[in-house]
């Protein structure tokens, strides 16, 4: 048991050898868009290159300092609506199309659902993001 418990914590130390992977050239604060000069192979170990790519164009969560590992899960698809932005929301219905002003009572990323109320009527909706920044109510 105490082997077990010893080999769990040298496991989670910084540091300790593991599979290849890439870590920060630079300190990224919480909401950095990641570039390829922002990533670095980790000495001493093979790290695919897919891995890097994969994770190029995704943000941050957290603040990641440099030379630490970029772990999948401090990364999320990059945020195009923001909380309170002033957002286009689309309606469709067949040839019918309406367009009206909203606010974003949420932030979300392309495909993301957030509710928005529309600024005209008052009214709270749940909208999908679009990849252009727009979004739309679902039919």
């Amino acid at each position: 048991m105490m082997r077990m418990i010893a080999l769990i914590a040298v496991c989670l130390l910084p540091g300790v050898a593991q599979a290849g992977g890439y870590a920060a050239a630079r300190t990224l604060p919480a909401g950095t868009v990641i570039a390829p000069e922002d990533l670095v192979a980790e000495a001493g170990t093979p790290a695919p290159l897919a891995e890097a790519v994969a994770m190029v164009g995704l943000q941050t969560r957290v603040t990641i300092y440099e030379g630490r590992r970029v772990l999948p899960a401090q990364l999320r698809a990059p945020v195009l609506v923001s909380r309170n932005q002033i957002v286009r929301l689309i309606y469709r219905a067949g040839p019918l199309q309406i367009e009206a002003e909203g606010r974003a009572l949420g932030e979300g990323a392309a495909g993301d659902r957030l509710r928005v109320m529309n600024t005209a009527s008052r009214s709270t909706i749940e909208a999908q993001v679009n990849p252009d920044g727009t979004v739309t109510v679902p039919n």
